[in-house]
């Protein structure tokens, strides 16, 4: 979206009442033209560090973006994909080879460190564990592939939803080409990196930047792990308690058909035919809700179990594990 279009976008929620930017409230026109200026400088500050990347070797391209004055490049692992290296071109049409380094599948995270001399422009990074709904970003990437008629388009949007896992979900506009390129906050700073793309096209998976961190030294290293599924449920790395789920009842919540030996909820005193009724206070529909609310945490963090034994409620506090982990553990 243009900046100029960002004033009329956010008039439009304006209307409804009270608008919150980046936890600021937002209900006057002088409030509304600061956040246009200051998107407008956010533009001026990222765009000649929001790269393409093309891939000789795979015939692939997509987005990144630089994050050291070293060349630090970081972009989705599918982007890379297969490559060993990468040709780089800058908004202003430059071109230099990047070494691709290390790649985490199951996050569709990964880097390229530039191969010329620096400096280089690059931007900071911000967080993305603090997100919330609601929440102005800016997405940007080379739609369709590097044009030197035209920079790296910016789309103004908002946060729709965070998890499950280290994903997050904007309404930001994204096309082909986009993958791989940054997803600002409001001042300028790297919250994600775009992933997949939704059929909508403003329904779209961005990997959250505290993933990069969780990851960092392994990809810095070259190592490359995971499965490229695209699919956040899917991913091995993911937080569970584990048990095996019964089928869905009625009435909600997930019966407790097996609990894995020394797994969280085997530490924690959960056994079968126990009922997990909700997750911190979330209530738990079935399934698919139990493993979306636990996707929200990382491995390590303790949560509070509501659970049915028979007729009597019990809450049971306990430590999350990662999936691969845990069965690493038992030799699965």
């Amino acid at each position: 979206m243009k900046i100029s279009g960002i004033l009329q976008t956010i008039g439009i929620f304006a209307v409804l009442g009270t608008v919150v930017v980046s936890g600021q409230a937002v209900d006057s026109l002088a409030d509304l033209k600061a956040i246009e200026t200051k998107t407008a400088a956010l533009g001026e500050k990222v765009m000649p560090c929001t790269v393409a990347l093309i891939s000789a070797r795979t015939g692939a391209s997509g987005s990144g973006v630089i994050v050291t004055k070293e060349g630090l490049i970081l972009t989705a692992a599918h982007v890379t994909d297969g490559a060993e290296e990468v040709e780089v071109v800058f908004p202003n049409g430059r071109q230099e080879k990047a070494k691709v380094l290390g790649s985490n599948y199951s996050k569709d995270i990964g880097m390229a460190q530039m191969q010329g001399e620096g400096p280089w422009p690059f931007t900071g990074l911000g967080t993305s564990e603090d997100l919330k709904a609601g929440d102005w970003v800016v997405a940007m990437g080379h739609s369709e592939g590097y044009d030197p008629a035209r920079t790296p388009p910016m789309r103004f949007g908002r946060v729709v939803s965070t998890g499950p896992g280290n994903f997050l979900t904007t309404d930001c506009t994204l096309i082909g080409g986009d993958s791989g390129g940054p997803l600002f906050d409001l001042d300028g700073k790297v919250i994600g990196i775009n992933s997949s793309i939704g059929e909508s096209l403003d329904n779209n998976n961005h990997a959250g930047i505290d993933g990069f961190r969780e990851d960092w030294e392994r990809l810095m290293a070259g190592e490359s792990w995971g499965e490229l599924q695209l699919n956040p449920l899917a991913n091995p790395e993911r937080p569970v308690i584990g048990i095996m789920m019964g089928y869905e009842l009625r009435d909600g919540g997930v019966p407790v058909e097996q609990v894995t030996p020394r797994s969280p909820a085997a530490k924690a005193g959960i056994r079968p035919g126990d009922v997990v009724r909700s997750v911190d206070g979330v209530r738990v529909r079935g399934g698919r809700s139990l493993g979306m609310l636990l996707a929200k945490y990382k491995a390590g963090d303790e949560v509070k179990i509501g659970l049915q034994r028979g007729r009597q409620m019990l809450e049971m506090r306990l430590v999350l594990a990662r999936q691969d982990q845990l069965f690493k553990e038992l030799g699965r």
